[in-house]
């Protein structure tokens, strides 16, 4: 279903099918973009980032950026702008029921966050999923919608307290400033896994991208992610192979090609290990 709803307070939600290439452009406010089919790819700067209905992608207010999907494939675009009283409202209250995830050392000047891309599971999921089927059934009430949207906006800060500030906890450096910088090149080598994870990536290529040398890149990615970045690979391999089972009809071997496993044997033993099921049995289950 497609609709652009502009609420009162200046909250913006989009939900559409799409299937263009875009020019550039800036956000206007504070932005979680999502997609329920397909995939949309993002270039910001000399990133490019590429969002699957597993995953989402936040992007702060005045961010330059363009965007595209694949013309073959209509992509299913779901975006949520928070208006910046909106947001800064949102965390004061937070902060004043004492949740330690708006601690004030955690909350940047201007509400900046780190623009990456996020997995999309547990409440995030659920709150998301919540919102638009409500939208789709026509729901008006805007008070009813205000607290939708607070709920996904608190799942995104629980999201952003396990993938940014828990992540730079773990990397064993003293200084603060250097533990963001170097989750900041880690994210680099994680939004690279995101987008080009179907073809052959070797560690030298994804050391250079994240510009740290691959003895750095393989000690510091353990240390925040819990995975060499090989297993990171393979578990990202392994989720799209369950969307893409899930959404498509497109035989098992198919699935092996699209994702880049070379080996169906292999692909289908790993499956087995992570889910406790066969890509069949899922398929039939899904």
């Amino acid at each position: 279903m497609e609709y652009l709803k502009i609420l009162k307070n200046n909250n913006i939600i989009y939900s559409g099918t799409r299937t263009y290439k875009s020019f550039q452009q800036s956000t206007v406010d504070f932005s979680l973009r999502f997609v329920f089919s397909g995939n949309e790819r993002y270039g910001i700067g000399r990133r490019n980032l590429t969002i699957y209905p597993d995953s989402f992608l936040l992007l702060n207010k005045g961010t330059q950026y363009s965007s595209m999907t694949d013309f073959a494939s209509p992509v299913h675009s779901f975006v949520i702008s928070f208006d910046e009283r909106f947001l800064e409202n949102f965390v004061k209250e937070m902060m004043s029921k004492g949740y330690n995830l708006f601690n004030s050392d955690y909350i940047t000047p201007g509400n900046v966050f780190n623009e990456t891309i996020y997995p999309l599971n547990g409440d995030m999921l659920f709150n998301i999923q919540n919102l638009r089927y409500k939208l789709d059934c026509g729901m008006q009430d805007e008070k009813l919608i205000n607290d939708c949207l607070g709920e996904c906006l608190l799942s995104y800060f629980r999201i952003y307290y396990e993938e940014i500030l828990q992540k730079a906890d773990r990397l064993k450096f003293l200084n603060k400033s250097t533990k963001v910088e170097i989750l900041r090149r880690l994210n680099l080598a994680k939004e690279y896994l995101y987008t080009n994870y179907n073809r052959n990536i070797s560690l030298d290529e994804l050391a250079e991208y994240a510009c740290l040398s691959v003895n750095h890149l393989l000690r510091t990615f353990k240390q925040a992610f819990d995975l060499t970045p090989h297993q990171f690979l393979v578990q990202l391999r392994l989720q799209r192979a369950r969307v893409l089972l899930k959404n498509t009809d497109y035989p098992v071997n198919e699935v092996v090609n699209l994702i880049g496993f070379e080996c169906p044997s292999s692909f289908i033993r790993l499956f087995r290990e992570h889910f406790q099921t066969t890509p069949l049995k899922y398929r039939q289950s899904a």
